[in-house]
């Protein structure tokens, strides 16, 4: 959600600007804007649109010169997508230009007071008002440095900025709270960026900045800050993984390159972690007398890793026998949940920077509970307030809609789910042992289904289904939380209005929408509910419903009785059955969406790492 490159240094800063922030296109958004420093002062170019149409009006950045400048990609929030309201802004007199992730929530309290000092405004935004801040006190102060202090104390709110000033040829400023921002450190030149892969191709050592901090560098040099005003040290981060990690290499969506990287995301999640025929999880200090004592586990995230957390539910009481309540972040600092020293918050985010999820754990550690990350970001926020942290080791993930983090953070779950059963007792020798070996055998599973030929199938079933616009999950138990997975991909990136109900529950209202040629999806992989599903499947296809059934190979000869298509995946131990049940309603949502005509890696409204509440 919005990107942010920054870049100083010899070279002409706007094609470098430009490439990175094409390297964010993944985060999503909806206009663009870069400003160029040199010495005929700033040269803004910003547009409505894609970056190919910020490309265009400046030659590929050929049309601005200079080696000092910010790039921005907007995702709106104050204000609809135009050129006005793109960023970079700049004050009412010229001085100050700024880029920003994040919102200000009491930037109309501070329009009001700069409107009645004599500062004018052009935009709708929240990040205007920020330059105008900036100048005011930067009028004050005379120091660019103090105006910035004094500023951020007067705003509430999230952000992460890049600060260019008139009267500081050569030199830039970034300043971060509750959005993510990291710098770059090159050779003769220094980067800031939201992410790494924009600034991968340039340099691979970077700091994580902590809320609070801010760096003010040149082309050859930084200085940091932390939240007290004080001169601190940063020991940068060697990225190891390849640029090619973050290119399609070959794939026509990277989407589709995420769900053939599964099995190795899998596997390097998880093999690492498994030694000597035990699940071994050095870094966690979550002892035997200390888990006897929980009363409660949370599973406490947002959108599909919420979805984890349903699964979570299931596959942690029935090994563990803690009672897990999974819960939306957005919702759980909101309800007043009672937590203590007997409650363990599992925190679950891709990027590590979840807005509600990292507001969530902060609630949980105010609260006296102990929080463990899944994260897949070495060094987020997330990961860095959680009292424990387990890392996917998924790679960057660039598609909006989520696959191979998915599959990781459900292997952590599985990996957590032997590691506590074993500590406390709660599975046999036997069962630990099935289990773990049906883990280690996922990634073989997996590559399995993806041939040319399962990939042509569902191509052609999404092909024969794609002018549904109305479509109904449906499952029982662990089946249940893998429609809710499957219906939000359809959602994400095909559009198409999808519901996913516990097949239990049809009887109690959903019913009543199905009618002729209504499409259902059956989800049928727990083997002692089949029955009872393929029962209300009958029921819906006795109104006139269109179904398409997901079973085991095992029982393709029962399904098939039942259901007008179907999709088939290979038998594993049933707590793990939704990996691999996963993995064809994201081929299908991908096709559906091919079908239907949509940007798959970059789906209207949505961006992939959600930073504002």
């Amino acid at each position: 959600m919005c990107g942010i490159v920054g870049y100083i240094g010899k070279r002409q800063a706007a094609p470098i600007l430009l490439d990175g922030l094409a390297k964010l296109e993944y985060r999503g958004y909806d206009s663009a804007g870069i400003c160029v420093f040199s010495e005929d002062g700033f040269s803004v170019a910003k547009t409505k649109g894609r970056l190919s149409a910020l490309s265009e009006l400046t030659n590929g950045g050929a049309e601005l010169c200079g080696c000092l400048g910010i790039g921005h990609t907007r995702w709106a929030t104050h204000g609809a997508p135009s050129d006005k309201n793109s960023h970079p802004h700049v004050s009412s007199n010229g001085k100050i230009c700024v880029v920003h992730n994040g919102i200000i929530e009491n930037y109309l309290v501070l329009k009001e007071y700069l409107q009645s000092v004599g500062k004018a405004f052009e935009s709708d935004t929240d990040t205007e008002v920020i330059a105008n801040l900036f100048e005011y006190y930067y009028e004050l102060e005379g120091d660019l440095i103090r105006a910035v202090k004094r500023a951020i104390e007067k705003m509430t709110g999230s952000y992460a900025l890049g600060i260019l000033c008139m009267d500081c040829p050569g030199r830039m400023l970034a300043v971060k709270k509750n959005s993510p921002l990291i710098f770059g450190f090159g050779e003769g030149e220094n980067f800031i960026a939201s992410d790494v892969p924009a600034i991968l191709k340039y340099t691979r050592k970077v700091v994580y900045l902590n809320d609070g901090d801010m760096v003010d560098f040149n082309a050859d040099g930084a200085v940091f800050y932390n939240a007290l005003g004080e001169r601190i040290e940063k020991v940068p981060e060697h990225i190891a993984w390849e640029m090619s990690a973050a290119e399609k290499g070959g794939y026509p969506h990277f989407m589709m390159k995420e769900i053939h990287e599964q099995p190795k995301a899998l596997r390097d999640t998880v093999s690492p972690r498994i030694k000597n025929g035990r699940v071994v999880l050095d870094d966690l200090q979550l002892s035997a007398e200390y888990l006897r004592g929980v009363r409660r586990i949370y599973i406490v995230a947002c959108g599909s890793a919420y979805y984890v957390g349903c699964l979570g539910k299931y596959i942690l009481e029935k090994t563990c026998r803690i009672p897990v309540e999974p819960i939306l972040a957005s919702e759980f600092r909101y309800a007043q949940p009672v937590l203590g020293d007997d409650t363990l918050v599992i925190i679950i985010s891709q990027s590590g920077e979840t807005a509600d999820t990292l507001a969530a754990l902060r609630e949980a550690n105010t609260l006296g509970a102990r929080t463990l990350a899944i994260v897949n970001v070495v060094g987020s926020a997330i990961s860095k307030a959680a009292h424990d942290v387990i890392y996917t080791w998924a790679g960057p993930e660039i598609a909006v809609a989520t696959t191979k983090a998915y599959s990781t953070q459900l292997s952590v779950i599985y990996l957590l789910a032997l590691y506590i059963g074993d500590l406390l007792g709660t599975l046999s020798q036997e069962e630990y042992q099935t289990i773990l070996k049906a883990l280690t055998e996922l990634p073989e599973k997996m590559t399995a289904m993806l041939t040319e030929n399962y990939l042509e199938h569902i191509e052609t079933l999404a092909g024969e289904l794609y002018e549904h616009h109305d479509v109904f999950f449906i499952g029982r138990n662990l089946d249940s939380a893998t429609c809710l997975e499957g219906s939000l991909k359809l959602k994400e990136i095909a559009y198409v209005h999808s519901e996913a109900y516990a097949a239990g529950e049809l009887k109690h209202g959903p019913i009543s929408l199905i009618e002729d040629n209504t499409l259902v999806i059956a989800v049928a992989g727990v083997p002692e509910l089949f029955d009872k599903t393929m029962s209300n499947v009958k029921e819906v296809k006795a109104r006139g419903a269109n179904v398409l059934g997901l079973t085991t190979e095992d029982l393709e000869a029962d399904i098939r009785k039942t259901v007008d298509r179907c999709l088939l995946v290979p038998k594993t131990h049933p707590l793990l059955q939704p990996s691999l049940n996963v993995v064809p309603l994201q081929i299908f949502s991908y096709y559906m969406a091919l079908a239907r005509g949509c940007d798959v890696d970059k789906p209207r409204n949505l961006a992939k790492s959600v930073t504002v509440e």
